[in-house]
């Protein structure tokens, strides 16, 4: 195994370890054990478990944001791209692994300690939905940067595609015909 084979089944197992039980609650050893890497290797490519936290963080930043940004930028119409963002939300909330907003869980557990990436995740959420509006309209952009996070939130808790169906009704309000 090289190191890039070696580096992609620590992020595989950090992030479905992270991502189900948390960031806390997950030590080393149990990543090192669930990808089959030697620790030596494991601590060679990530110096400290936060060197892993924010690796981890990275790539589902990417992923996420690529996804998202496709099915956003899918229609034609202005209207209907912010739309696609509550229709996107909703096929993940009802995905059978979903457990949150990973950014949210890592700023929950880890506080002012968060990785940057937590805050970069969330800026560039907030840019795409500018992109999305009318006019780039910042303050539209805000409004749906809480209806989205607000919808995650209830999801959390109440999982299925309800909290961005009903998200999606108030951004249909919010948006200029």
């Amino acid at each position: 195994m090289d190191d890039e084979e070696a580096r992609t089944r620590l992020l595989d197992a950090a992030e479905e370890l992270f991502y189900r039980h948390g960031i806390q609650a997950v030590g080393m050893d149990r990543i090192r054990t669930a990808s089959g890497v030697p620790l030596k290797r494991l601590y060679r490519l990530f110096p400290a478990k936060e060197s892993l936290v924010t690796a981890y963080l990275e790539r589902r930043d990417r992923r996420w944001l690529t996804s998202l940004r496709a099915a956003a930028l899918a229609p034609a119409e202005p209207r209907a791209r912010v739309l696609a963002v509550f229709d996107w939300l909703a096929d993940w909330f009802t995905e059978p692994d979903f457990r949150g907003c990973a950014f949210l869980n890592a700023y929950g557990e880890l506080g002012a300690a968060a990785p940057d990436v937590v805050r970069v995740h969330k800026a560039e959420l907030r840019t795409l939905l500018a992109e999305l509006t009318p006019d780039a309209d910042p303050a539209l952009a805000d409004r749906l940067l809480i209806l989205t996070e607000g919808a995650t939130t209830v999801a959390t808790l109440t999982p299925g595609p309800e909290p961005a169906c009903r998200a999606r009704e108030i951004a249909e309000l919010l948006l200029p015909e």
